[in-house]
């Protein structure tokens, strides 16, 4: 059943996917699958079908409601990556009050729908993506759990294992419930509009309910919590259509007034930060950032996509908003450079811009400082699943 997240796969990739499997969890976050090709996935039928498939999953019993209250741990294995995670709901309280930190901005139509589809399935159907600063305590107790035999166990199409174990015990429950009253801030990791439509699913019945108590299972959103010494924060890199009138030769000169180039750039992807690899014209180059083209001490300037953005991206290739500039398009590192060489040697794009990981420090700092990253700063492997853990709403 388990399926990827709904913003990482399109209507027509999700068709595909879910085409010869009856019980895939696109079914319920992609619901459009299952309507003409040509309906808006913004319908009304495409919320109601949702609904309808997921009370079936729980009908037949491919779903099943826990018979009591408890955690989960949740471990992801990538290569020779694992990270350990909790499962649990978190107050939306904590998020309004600034406990759950965000760094991202949200885009109104998906916050919108992703609203609806929690309200009208009354289910929260994927979780959001949260990390916190290790604790010792909280690692010794998940590290006690993951020794014994887990209660799912399985490896994706994709090669990534995921393994759960249910925590039901009350005396580790309370250990874990201690321990994060200790934690300090969470921060989201991934999932900003699950999080925000979480919460204003939880302000909209308050309102509409005269008999609120803070206690209804609506005021809760359903995450999975990450320490951050385990998280991996790959490389996002970018993809320019045109060089907006420039020739290659006098492109490279703009770039050169920030930037140190260096042609030949054998490696293809920056070894640390304030370094970046452009591909253009079939060859690769370095690019380290001149000292006077950043601000150290600013903590959104000082990242190397925004060091990017204002001395490339907007004055030489005139891209500003790159949430609707259809001129520029963005790779996950999991693609490799290869991705950005055959995008550029295909012609549809003129050059590629390799990243250096944005590092957890740097989000948590501009998180701390109540900033907003640009667009497109982070890209998580491996993604959390959708169709392993549903919250109902009551």
């Amino acid at each position: 059943m388990a399926s990827y997240p709904y913003d990482v796969v399109d209507s027509r990739e999700a068709r595909k996917l879910a085409r010869k499997n009856k019980r895939s969890f696109l079914h319920v976050i992609k619901a459009e699958i299952d309507l003409p090709e040509d309906i808006d996935s913004y319908d009304d039928r495409v919320y109601e079908t949702a609904r309808k498939n997921l009370f079936n999953y729980l009908k037949e019993g491919s779903l099943f409601q826990e018979t009591k209250e408890c955690f989960y741990v949740y471990r992801q294995k990538m290569g020779d990556h694992e990270q350990n995670g909790i499962v649990a709901c978190i107050d939306t309280l904590d998020y309004i009050a600034g406990y759950v930190k965000k760094h991202e901005l949200t885009r109104t139509d998906k916050e919108a729908d992703r609203t609806k589809h929690i309200d009208v399935l009354n289910a929260q159907t994927g979780p959001v993506f949260l990390t916190y600063r290790a604790l010792e305590t909280v690692d010794s107790i998940v590290e006690s759990i993951v020794r014994k035999k887990p209660d799912y166990d399985f490896v994706a199409d994709d090669g990534i294992a995921h393994t759960a174990w249910i925590v039901d015990d009350e005396e580790i429950i309370s250990d874990l419930r201690v321990a994060f009253l200790k934690r300090g801030a969470l921060y989201i990791a991934d999932g900003h509009h699950r999080a925000a439509s979480a919460v204003a699913v939880a302000r909209m019945r308050r309102r509409e309910n005269p008999d609120h108590n803070g206690e209804e299972e609506y005021n809760r959103m359903m995450a999975v919590i990450f320490p951050h010494n385990q998280l991996k924060i790959m490389d996002y890199n970018r993809l320019v259509r045109d060089l907006n009138g420039m020739t290659e030769e006098e492109f490279l000169k703009g770039v050169s007034e920030n930037f140190v180039v260096t042609p030949g750039y054998k490696k293809k992807a920056p070894q640390k930060l304030h370094e970046f690899g452009m591909y253009l014209g079939k060859t690769w180059y370095r690019l380290r950032a001149r000292d006077e083209s950043y601000d150290e001490s600013d903590v959104v300037r000082a990242l190397d996509v925004s060091i990017l953005q204002n001395h490339v991206l907007t004055p030489l290739l005139g891209i500003g908003d790159v949430r609707t500039d259809e001129r520029i398009a963005f790779v996950g590192g999991i693609w490799g450079m290869k991705r950005l060489e055959e995008s550029v040697d295909s012609g549809e794009f003129a050059v590629a811009f390799s990243v250096y990981p944005t590092a957890m420090d740097q989000l948590m700092a501009v998180s701390n400082a109540g900033k907003i990253m640009p667009p497109k700063s982070t890209w998580f492997e491996p993604k959390l699943r959708s169709g392993l853990f549903v919250h109902l709403l009551d």
